[in-house]
């Protein structure tokens, strides 16, 4: 594989990942949710133009930034055993994720991350579904670029392809973990699955419409590949069951917010009521 670009190969296996989650879905009646409204379908399409273009950018400049910082590093690493850059990738992105996961459920960057929660239906479609600011500061991403300046290259790859699997099957309308539940051979496999990655029932839980009902909890589920942050850290909720609801209360008391501003707040403010996407307190809507 020394002739094949590792960026063209991920981009390229990302892209067949999502294709046969769309096709599972399309076949099973779920990619087109009915309560999915206009402002949903123009969202949901222009997260997949615009989350590649920032990923590429914040790698790129991860890296142009290491070539200045760190001239003559590059490649520095490529001669660690392919686990100990897992072991890295890991700590420096998963690890990192979870925990600016757990901060944009606080007022200081929730705005950014809102759009992933007011889809009212879980879908391959929302896998993505976050303002592009979001992306753009994700420390993950930053360190991510790091790494493979340093010789990472395609233990990265193999990494970012595993993960992109996981989060697709515990963000889409396929529960692919609901009938291995009902094997009794399969109990100590999926205690020990569900405890170590994320799955269709636990991130479920992370997306509903309403906790303290013994299934929502939205205060929690963090994790992204690792569902074993979660349990590390106190925030994780096991049921096997999937909520009956998903979105945003404030999005049924008001309507939903415009794509646009969704996507690229602060550049782009709300001028609908109680918004967390609302222009400074005092200054109307121009």
């Amino acid at each position: 594989m020394s002739d094949l670009n590792p960026q063209v190969f991920q981009l390229g296996m990302a892209a067949t990942l999502f294709g046969l989650f769309t096709l599972a879905e399309i076949l099973r009646g779920g990619f087109f949710p009915p309560e999915a409204d206009r402002e949903d379908n123009r969202l949901d399409l222009a997260i997949q133009l615009v989350f590649p273009l920032v990923t590429a950018a914040v790698l790129l400049a991860s890296a142009t930034l290491c070539e200045w910082a760190m001239p003559g590093m590059r490649g520095a690493l490529a001669h660690w055993p392919w686990w100990a850059m897992v072991l890295t990738l890991l700590l420096a992105d998963d690890l990192t994720q979870y925990f600016w996961h757990r901060l944009s459920h606080t007022s200081l960057l929730w705005p950014l991350h809102r759009a992933h929660h007011s889809a009212a239906y879980m879908s391959i479609r929302v896998v993505y579904r976050n303002n592009a600011f979001y992306y753009a500061m994700m420390p993950g991403l930053w360190l991510g670029g790091a790494l493979v300046f340093l010789g990472f290259g395609w233990t990265y790859v193999g990494y970012v392809i595993v993960k992109v699997a996981v989060i697709m099957g515990a963000h889409s309308a396929v529960r692919w973990d609901q009938k291995l539940y009902r094997v009794p051979a399969l109990r100590p496999l999926m205690w020990l699955l569900e405890r170590t990655i994320s799955t269709p029932a636990t991130h479920a839980a992370h997306h509903a419409l309403v906790q303290g009902d013994g299934i929502g909890h939205y205060s929690g589920n963090y994790g992204n590949l690792l569902f074993l942050w979660d349990v590390l850290f106190g925030t994780a909720h096991i049921s096997r069951r999937y909520p009956p609801a998903f979105g945003l209360a404030d999005d049924r008391i008001h309507g939903h917010e415009k794509w646009a501003t969704q996507l690229f707040f602060p550049l782009l403010r709300s001028r609908r009521a109680a918004s967390s996407l609302r222009v400074p307190p005092g200054r109307p809507p121009a």
